[in-house]
């Protein structure tokens, strides 16, 4: 699943993308996605709707209309945009596509070689200048919901603070770790409702950064070593979105190539490398459900 470097960096490319189109029809192919809206109310109410910015909140990316509307998109673990342009470039984000989908002059190619739309494809956008969105989903898991201002203040109302804004302090990560004494160091940062927008990969890297075990429980920490985890977190966070996000199985690029924050990993991925600090083999456990990778000597 895409985390936050990944989706805003996805806004910011889409966004030069889509700003100023106008929606021609819709078509929706997989009910569920759009739900609760019926098909049909859904595919009324989007005509003509001019995109006016695209927006992120947490790991939702949001296209705002000129108006009340917004279309809030949830990718999940295999969701996919695509935006194909009357002539020229296509651009993607979100879950790989085919290896054999090239990304140069996408709506140029000969009929009979076009895999858009395809068996995955659950929600398809059509605009007045003849460009394309579409949606793709594997695992049906991903959403899209047209929603008004109070509906989207309802979305996400339960999302927690963003780690790179203003109110996340010392403080606040501090009274965190206090209202959550059994809790560990990742059953902290995951929890979306606490801090929005860090998964698995950045919850590692940091605690790595920070040298904290992501297993340690929050009552054992202290003060000084959660300001500095609230530091790394910010420079992680802010060094992968320069760095245009984290490639893995299933994220890319919205211009299709994958992010370049790789070979900064130090631990997420890296099961039975080398620690990059230390030498150390790099262990991988089984956490709070998810995947967890940490250097057994610089973490404690």
């Amino acid at each position: 699943m895409p985390e936050l470097p990944e989706v805003e960096t996805l806004r910011r490319e889409l966004g030069k993308a889509l700003g100023g189109k106008k929606i021609r029809s819709a078509e929706v192919l997989w009910p569920k996605t759009v739900a609760p809206l019926s098909v049909a109310l859904f595919e009324k109410q989007i005509i003509n709707l001019t995109i006016g910015a695209v927006l992120r909140q947490a790991k939702i990316l949001i296209i705002d209309f000129a108006g009340p509307l917004s279309l809030a998109f949830h990718l999940k673990m295999t969701g996919q945009l695509i935006f194909v342009p009357k002539s020229g470039k296509a651009i993607t984000g979100g879950h790989p596509l085919p290896e054999t989908f090239s990304l140069e002059n996408a709506s140029e190619a000969p009929e009979d070689e076009k895999i858009l739309p395809n068996k995955h494809t659950r929600l398809i956008l059509n605009f007045t200048d003849g460009s394309i969105l579409y949606f793709n989903d594997l695992r049906k898991f991903g959403w899209a919901r047209l929603i008004d201002d109070n509906q989207l203040a309802d979305l996400t109302k339960n999302i927690g603070v963003e780690p790179l804004s203003k109110l996340f302090t010392e403080d606040f990560l501090i009274d965190l770790f206090k209202r959550f004494p059994k809790r560990t160091v990742k059953q902290i940062l995951m929890d979306q409702t606490l801090i929005a927008g860090i998964g698995n990969i950045y919850a590692d890297e940091s605690a790595f950064l920070s040298k904290l075990l992501p297993t340690r429980k929050a009552n054992t920490i202290k003060a000084g070593q959660i300001k500095k985890l609230r530091q790394e977190i910010i420079d992680v966070l802010k060094l992968s979105i320069k760095m245009k996000g984290t490639s893995s199985r299933n994220y890319r690029r919205s211009d299709g190539s994958f992010g370049g924050f790789v070979p900064h990993l130090y631990v997420y991925s890296r099961a039975k490398k080398p620690c990059k600090i230390c030498g150390t083999p790099i262990e991988k456990i089984r956490h709070n459900g998810r995947g967890t990778h940490y250097c057994p000597k610089c973490q404690k």
